[in-house]
């Protein structure tokens, strides 16, 4: 047994390591006026390429809640697809977007191509939300996506950083970042649910 706990703490840690939520500021009207910060560059500016290489400009989704989530084939979260897929079929009509992001930053989870991927993705979990291309959510060719929303200087609200793989960030329908959450939050997180129904 005592062989045991070194193990379960490390996992116990590991765990704890990947729930964290950092939330960003709520709007407080003053005289009138609402307080709520004004991003140096709108999301909405921000382009990416989808899994068949077709741009997609990100202003197509303004008034819509969007879920951005990187995303990889071979990692322990990978049965999170499931559950996006669920909450994107639940309340896509109802104005949510989610945006997958593949990549391969964190333990090599992700190694195939897109087109791999794509069929992956489909033939697993029946994925219909916007899978993008797969992109670097770190480092020196870290996406633009990824830099806009990992630096209070580009999204007026918060620094984050990515640390492992289905870490979610949500943005309001104007384009504000609301929330990040690690990779052991999950896609049906009561937060979540609550900001999708604007509760």
């Amino acid at each position: 047994m005592r062989s045991l706990l070194p193990i379960i703490s490390v996992v116990l840690l590991a765990t704890a390591c990947f729930n964290r939520v950092q939330v960003g500021p709520v709007s407080i009207p003053v005289n009138g006026q609402s307080t709520r910060p004004i991003p140096p560059m709108s999301f909405f500016d921000l382009s990416a390429t989808d899994i068949n290489g077709q741009l997609v400009k990100l202003d197509q989704f303004r008034g819509k809640h969007i879920m951005v989530v990187n995303t990889a084939s071979e990692c322990g979260y990978t049965p999170q697809y499931a559950q996006l897929q669920e909450l994107y079929g639940t309340y896509r009509d109802k104005g949510l977007v989610i945006l997958g992001f593949p990549s391969n930053d964190f333990g090599g989870q992700e190694p195939g191509t897109e087109a791999q991927i794509a069929s992956f993705c489909q033939k697993n979990y029946g994925v219909t939300f916007p899978m993008m291309a797969k992109v670097s959510t770190k480092g020196d060719d870290q996406h633009p996506v990824y830099h806009w929303l990992a630096n209070k200087s580009q999204n007026g609200v918060m620094d984050t950083e990515v640390k492992w793989n289905f870490h979610k960030y949500l943005i309001d329908p104007d384009g504000l970042l609301r929330m990040s959450l690690e990779s052991g939050i999950e896609p049906s997180d009561e937060r979540v649910i609550a900001w999708i129904e604007g509760r």
